[in-house]
């Protein structure tokens, strides 16, 4: 018998698919992530995306041309980031339930991701 999903909530539209990242947005992320290796930073898949992990957990993510960090909800480095123009919540579905912890911060603003990555390292050792 067959699994049936007809009537039970189940939906896929354009806000569920996974944005495209540039070919820049991909060398910049990895040049992250082997900025951090010293740090036992490996790259990987979390999300449906490329993700810096550090023990098998998700520290950064590749959103598009855009990268999220973990960085607790409560820390400084959160609030700062936030503040950056066109910085918001990370929501990877797309349908308003973002992850408190994370924050993803546009191509604009990619001077600061390497502090941004930094940060989160921290965040995940702490």
């Amino acid at each position: 018998m067959g699994l049936s999903t007809a009537g039970a909530g189940f939906r896929h539209d354009a806000a569920m698919e996974k944005p495209e990242s540039s070919t820049a947005a991909v060398s910049a992320f990895e040049g992250l992530g082997a900025d951090l290796g010293d740090a036992g930073i490996v790259l990987g898949q979390m999300f449906g995306a490329s993700s810096l992990m550090l023990n098998k957990k998700a520290i950064a993510c590749l959103h598009g041309n855009s990268v999220a960090f973990k960085l607790g909800k409560d820390s400084a480095e959160h609030a700062r980031a936030l503040g950056l123009p066109g910085a918001e919540l990370f929501d990877p579905s797309g349908m308003k339930r973002p992850f408190k912890d994370w924050v993803e911060v546009p191509l604009a603003s990619s001077s600061e991701r390497p502090g941004l990555a930094d940060a989160a390292l921290a965040a995940a050792t702490a």
